[in-house]
């Protein structure tokens, strides 16, 4: 399948029924399927004002490095105050952001809900702080998730590609928290 010599022989031990598949059809599946994958996701990327000003090929790289993680219902997909890893694009069902009250310690206030092709966790690519609040699962939900060290293997330092929109991004961090964050900490 991958134009290469074979690397062992199969005999058949006994009678049976074998289905095979050429390398032309088995290819096309797999580059049909691979380019579905980029475009859908190319979408969602080209949707995040942050990244709105990565270049074309740019998106296609984190495009195909984005990976699917599906979560249930409840369950935790981040944690206040654990290191940042990731970054997140709900491609199907709900999310609810929550921060926990300093006055008040164990109680948590909604900040946000986030749905299809919304993203959240996006502090991960810029600083290197803990999570900023906690994200939980509202029901079954599908989340395509971006690595910090692979987004810094494509792009490079992180601070570079954010830097090209930081305005847009600072109004967006006093909308969601009250505040623009300390993010001169950085990677």
């Amino acid at each position: 399948m991958y134009n290469t010599p074979r690397a062992a022989t199969v005999v058949a031990t006994s009678t049976g029924v074998l289905w095979a598949l050429d390398r032309t059809t088995f290819r096309r599946i797999i580059c049909g399927a691979a380019s579905r994958k980029r475009e859908m996701y190319q979408s969602f990327l080209e949707s995040v004002p942050m990244l709105k000003t990565l270049e074309p090929y740019e998106l296609l790289n984190l495009a195909d490095a984005l990976e699917k993680k599906q979560f249930g219902d409840g369950q935790c997909i981040i944690k206040q105050g654990d290191q940042a890893s990731s970054f997140y694009i709900v491609e199907s069902g709900t999310v609810k952001i929550f921060k926990e009250d300093p006055n008040n310690p164990g109680s948590q206030a909604e900040l946000n809900t986030c749905t299809t092709g919304q993203y959240f966790g996006e502090l991960a690519l810029i600083t290197n702080k803990p999570r900023a609040a906690s994200v939980y699962a509202v029901g079954p939900v599908t989340c395509a998730a971006l690595d910090v060290g692979v987004f810094e293997r494509l792009l490079g330092p992180c601070m570079d590609v954010m830097k090209r929109n930081f305005e847009h991004y600072e109004e967006q961090l006093m909308q969601l928290f009250g505040t623009t964050l300390d993010i001169t900490d950085t990677r």
